[in-house]
């Protein structure tokens, strides 16, 4: 009895989007065997609301990367993807950015270290100077760019090289306390989460649990979502609430977030690195 030889397929995860339209999963199941993968999951969703069509296929294949999309180009093009192959357990370098609360940044980072979320984070940067001893616990480089009205735009190009130089794929503000400039957004469309520590599209803006505490809610909540020129208005990835009741004050409602902030926003740093959020206008498709 001789053992099994090793399997030295690679794992892939392909998505796309594109108008929907009869014989996509068909055109795509077809690409996919003739380029000799094995189809190990795939989910489909038409949205009737926008009229695209989305889906998310796992598959393994001992073909090279290059070699799948170049054979899943011609299907792609003649169905107008929007479409990415990657592949999985791929840690996306992603970059934080934080300003004095370090909650949602300890989070990430322990569960980066514990291997439980599929990031690398290069470089962490603040606009204060309070977080950087931990960053240096967790031995990641520190960088502290502050921001002023006379400064912002130099402090934000400052970023974008930090991006070019690391490769940054992903952008996260966890509790970043400073609104990006219309330009930035839109540098980082669909590469930047944000959590914000209220159940949007309720009390937007600053000190949402104090609004909370103000209107006697009976739920508190966070919310991650896509960063924006339009502020706390990006698509929603991923939400999760607590509930209260009168006796609690405003700095209670505080404390109680920021368990919620960060499991809120990890969870939607994994799905995106994870590549299971598709965008749908100013909707998320999410494939679990």
């Amino acid at each position: 009895m001789t053992d099994a030889a090793p399997d030295t397929r690679i794992a892939y995860n392909l998505t796309l989007s594109c108008a929907d339209q009869p014989g996509i999963v068909h055109a795509v199941s077809g690409a996919l065997v003739q380029a000799g993968c094995n189809i190990v999951d795939s989910q489909q969703y038409g949205s009737p609301a926008s009229g695209r069509f989305f889906m998310r296929v796992a598959v393994a294949s001992d073909r090279t990367r290059a070699e799948l999309e170049r054979r899943l180009g011609p299907v792609a093009e003649s169905y107008g993807m929007d479409w990415s192959l990657d592949p999985q357990g791929a840690k996306m370098r992603t970059l934080v950015m934080a300003s004095k609360s370090g909650h949602c940044l300890n989070d990430l980072l322990f569960r980066q270290r514990s291997g439980t979320l599929p990031i690398e984070i290069p470089a962490i940067v603040s606009n204060h100077t309070e977080l950087a001893g931990l960053a240096d616990f967790y031995g990641i480089p520190f960088h502290h760019i502050p921001v002023t009205p006379e400064t912002k735009a130099s402090a934000e190009q400052d970023l974008l090289d930090l991006v070019a130089e690391h490769n940054v794929e992903l952008v996260v503000l966890a509790r970043y306390m400073q609104v990006l400039s219309n330009d930035l957004c839109r540098k980082l469309e669909g590469k930047a989460i944000n959590i914000h520590h209220s159940f949007l599209p309720s009390f937007k803006g600053a000190r949402p649990y104090h609004q909370a505490h103000d209107r006697g809610v009976k739920l508190i909540g966070a919310t991650a979502h896509y960063v924006t020129a339009d502020l706390d208005e990006g698509p929603i990835i991923e939400q999760e609430v607590i509930r209260v009741d009168h006796s609690r004050s405003a700095r209670q409602f505080v404390t109680m977030g920021e368990a919620v902030e960060a499991r809120t926003l990890a969870q939607a740093v994994q799905w995106h690195a994870e590549h299971r959020v598709l965008l749908d206008g100013h909707r998320t498709v999410i494939f679990n």
